[in-house]
Order: structure tokens, then sequence, then C-alpha cells
């Protein structure tokens, strides 16, 4: 986090801690905050690489699971990188911006995602490089938030993956149940927005945001679960993070072969425990009478729900939570209670 950022933070009333090597917002203040309010959120726990250069598209096409060419100024997209197992390394949101490729992704894979992608570059005239300070990240997202938004902003996205820009803004609408926006842009214009923006918004630690990703069913991998999973199993081809028809990309042939010859066993789904502990990403999952000791799923990403208790995504076999009870972390864990999902799998 930019220290100029972060002092303007601080002065707003952000309490920041540091984790893996970065800094992040816990929270503002101690005003109760509901799931579905109007909120303001600093974004500086995830990061940003900037892909550049005549040959940008083409190298970035051969090596993501999703079709790079659907994305222009205008349009975002959700994607994933694979190793050659067809497991994910990263998973990220894609979106160009004068004239550069930008992955936002958690920021305790942005230098193991980086040095993987460099080491195929080779004579490849493209360059790949750490944005995550020349740009400032914030998210706003609640009831009317898109006319909150115009207020500020002349020209503000409708559907999801959309983006709009200004002189210094690039706003990205992303999936949610009320209007969700993601916004980057320089130092000062951010400070400005984030000004007008938090008379009707609360501002918000970075906790809440992950809980919207939740509930939207938009997963993350991070370094306790990079090649974890396949695509399938997080759901992403009913996200449109996933092509079938793209060609070739690490993984490319284990990925199609599942999809046209195998049959899913495990995917993701939506899920609710009750209790204060949030288990951490690649917790276990076990159901009751299972013989497995190796467990029937893992934990994705999981956060404290305002009302109590803990939202969580996890891929869990299939087979298992249609017809066991679920409990996380051990046989005597939290028992899993599961939501519909937002969206509709094949």
């Amino acid at each position: 986090m930019k220290d100029n950022w972060k002092k303007f933070l601080a002065s707003q009333g952000a309490t920041v801690d540091a984790h893996c090597g970065t800094s992040r917002v816990t929270r503002f203040s101690n005003t109760p905050v509901n799931v579905n309010d109007l909120i303001l959120c600093d974004l500086s726990h995830y990061g940003l690489i900037r892909v550049h250069g005549e040959e940008a598209e083409s190298f970035l096409q051969n090596q993501f699971c999703n079709d790079l060419r659907n994305v222009s100024e205008s349009l975002s997209q959700l994607n994933g990188y694979c190793n050659p197992k067809g497991r994910l390394l990263a998973f990220f949101h894609l979106f160009q911006r004068n004239g550069s490729y930008y992955l936002r992704l958690p920021r305790e894979i942005l230098d193991p995602t980086l040095n993987r992608l460099r080491m195929f570059v080779l004579m490849t005239r493209v360059t790949l490089e750490d944005a995550s300070e020349q740009l400032i990240h914030i998210g706003f997202s609640g009831p009317r938030a898109d006319e909150h938004l115009q207020a500020s902003v002349s020209d503000v996205p409708t559907e999801p993956n959309a983006v709009t820009h200004t002189a210094d803004l690039s706003i990205i609408r992303v999936p949610g149940h009320l209007p969700r926006f993601e916004i980057y842009g320089s130092e000062a214009a951010v400070k400005k927005l984030w000004q007008q923006l938090a008379g009707p918004a609360t501002p918000v630690g970075y906790r809440h945001w992950a809980l919207l990703d939740i509930h939207a069913a938009i997963p993350d991998i991070v370094e306790k679960t990079r090649e974890a999973f396949v695509p399938q199993m997080i759901n992403l081809q009913a996200i449109n993070a996933l092509s079938f028809k793209k060609g070739c990309y690490p993984g490319q042939e284990i990925v199609a072969r599942m999809h046209y010859l195998g049959k899913l066993k495990r995917r993701m789904f939506l899920a609710h425990i009750d209790g204060e502990t949030v288990p951490t990403p690649d917790s276990p999952l076990f159901a009751d009478g299972s013989e497995s000791a190796q467990g029937v799923g893992k934990v994705v990403s999981a956060q404290p729900h305002p009302d109590g208790g803990v939202d969580l995504l996890a891929v869990i076999e299939i087979s298992s939570a249609e017809q066991r009870q679920l409990r996380v972390g051990d046989t005597e864990g939290p028992l899993m209670i599961l939501r519909e999902l937002p969206y509709e799998l094949e």
C-alpha cells in the first residue's frame, strides 16, 4: 500500500494490519454494518500485474483458460491460469486500461504468478510488471450504488464485467445481487471520489468485500489453495471464466477431457456454519458416516456474517453434499448448511 494512500485511509479512521507482505484495512469503526448496506472498501490487499507490448494479447491467450480475445477497453473478464495438470495456479479479474492488460489477484500469489509467467516470455515482445503501486483500487457496493456513483462519474457501467473510463479512473461492474463496482485510478482522483462517496456510504474493512464475493459465489485462489482445483471444481464454467473453444493453454487437455469425457465429482457450493471460528482456505470437510480419512472437500474462502456465523465457499464431493451431513475441520466440527448458488450450473 502506498504511504500517502495509507495515511489518507488512517485520516478516515482506518485500522490497517500487515498480511503476506502488504497492508490491508481491517475496519474503520465499530459502527455495525449490514451485509446489504451501501459500503466503500479499500482493496489494496489485491495486487495488479500489468502486461503490455505488441504481442501481449497472443502471449496471454496462450497461457490462460478463458478467451482473451473477448476482452476490450469496455469489457473485462474473469480468467484463470493452470499448471500442466490442469490445476489452478491463479484466478483473477482481467481488464484493459490505456492499451495494457491488468490482472487483479490476491497479493499473496502475485509474485509466484508473475515469476511463472515470465518463464514463458522468451523472445515474445511483451513486458510483465508488478503494477500494484501504480493504481489505487477501491470497491463500492450497495443499494443504488450506481446512482450514487453516477453523481460523481458521468459514465457508469450497467452490466457485470462492463468497464468505463474517465481521464483518471477505470470502473468495472462486478457480479453481485446489488450494484457493485471496483474502481482503479490515480491517487488524487480516487481520494476525491472516496470523499464524495463516503458521505452516503459506510467505509468497511476487507472482510466485508470478501463476503460479498462469497455471496456472488466468485472464488479466490490463495497460497493455500494454489494447485488444489481444476477450473470446473470452482464453477468457472458457470461464471464465464472458462472457454472450451479457445485453443491450447497449459492444462487444456485435462480440463477439456473432464468437460467432454469425464464426470465432475466435485464442485463448489455456497454454505453457512454457526459459530465464530472462521475456517481458513484449504480446511478439510468431512461427511458424517464417511470412511474417508482424507475428507470430502476443502474450503475455498470463508468470512464472518454480520448477523452471526460464517458464510463460505467450498469444493465438495457432489455425492456427499447430496446425501450426507457435512462438517468443517474435523468429524466433530461445525455442521454445514448448504445455500443456493446465485447462478445456475450445467
